[in-house]
């Protein structure tokens, strides 16, 4: 069976491709085909440009050609003869790369509700991975936090910190025009600066208290170590932000005079009871309650044919952009 793909053939080079694949099933698997993916705009930018520490999870993981993506919805095409609950023609999500027909194992597959757009179901996996977030901080009712970054993860840990009872969030970004899609709700105070501005914006604000929280969603090396600065004594800092060059990563000057906490948290990973089935129900239902609202997110929809310029456009202007979708259903429409 034939499969269009989109591939980083090489650093700074995106590519579709037709390509050859086995449709045969296995008694436990699916075949699919796209409906809409999701473009995790941090990571795929920081695959395709290539630049790691040797030894880190980035230099490990990403080897060229390599196939970027992991939010799809697509719908199931065939189910495998020992499949249960998932029958031909439903909707699941699945954590693949980008591409117009896969197999999938039935048991990595996410059964949509009928009522879940597939432009919302499409955010389940960045969804997981901010629940994540929101969990190793172990919020406390009534805290102060600082979201640093407001790209897709930063927009999406903001709601969930919002719904999690902040008393205040201080949500920081030098792009103004990411601004604009933080939700309109009590307590959350937009800061269109850069760190090291926001600190005195938040020493006014809490009267020299400063944070409890602090998140660090960025993924760039110098932020760290400005972050610290942010949080109370014994506060905490979340990286929700993998850096791919840690070797530039410095901590602060404050970290053990202040007894801070850094945690870190990796979208693979459990919580305590939450696994990841619990967390992406969690968020549909949220979804479905109007409690995580992610509409206003999407701002770019391309054919998959054009994936090259989607990507040119990210790394020309990143910001400009907040979620970018392939619509796989418009290779269909145009036959």
């Amino acid at each position: 069976m034939e499969s269009l793909r989109i591939v980083f053939s090489d650093k700074q080079q995106v590519e579709v491709k037709k390509e050859q694949f086995d449709s045969t099933l296995k008694g436990e698997e699916l075949l699919c085909r796209a409906i809409c993916s999701l473009v995790s705009t941090g990571t795929e930018l920081q695959c395709l440009r290539g630049v790691f520490d040797s030894g880190t999870n980035w230099a490990n993981w990403v080897q060229y050609p390599f196939y970027p993506g992991y939010c799809m919805v697509a719908e199931v095409l065939e189910v495998g003869a020992d499949v249960q609950g998932i029958r031909q023609g439903d909707r699941v999500f699945a954590e693949v790369s980008h591409a117009s027909c896969f197999k999938i194992k039935a048991a990595r597959a996410f059964l949509l509700p009928e009522e879940i757009a597939s432009e919302q179901a499409v955010w389940i996996n960045l969804a997981k991975t901010t629940q994540l977030g929101a969990r190793r901080a172990e919020l406390q009712l009534g805290e102060s936090v600082g979201v640093i970054g407001l790209g897709l993860l930063g927009q999406l840990v903001t709601r969930y910190l919002h719904l999690s009872g902040a008393k205040t969030l201080f949500a920081i970004d030098p792009a103004a025009d990411r601004m604009r899609f933080l939700p309109q709700m009590p307590g959350i105070r937009p800061l269109c600066m850069d760190v090291v501005s926001a600190h005195e914006e938040i020493d006014k604000a809490t009267r020299g208290e400063m944070l409890d929280v602090v998140f660090d969603v960025t993924g760039h090396p110098s932020v760290l170590a400005q972050a610290t600065r942010l949080v109370k004594r014994m506060g905490r800092i979340i990286l929700l932000g993998d850096t791919a060059t840690p070797s530039q990563q410095g901590i602060g000057r404050n970290v053990v005079s202040d007894s801070l906490s850094i945690q870190g948290i990796h979208a693979g990973m459990d919580y305590k009871t939450w696994n990841h089935p619990r967390m992406a129900e969690l968020f549909l239902t949220f979804a479905g309650q109007g409690r995580m609202d992610t509409s206003n997110l999407v701002t770019h929809r391309y054919s998959p044919m054009d994936a090259v310029q989607a990507y040119e456009l990210l790394v020309a202007n990143r910001t400009s952009a907040m979620g970018v979708l392939f619509d796989w259903a418009s290779l269909d429409r145009a036959k």
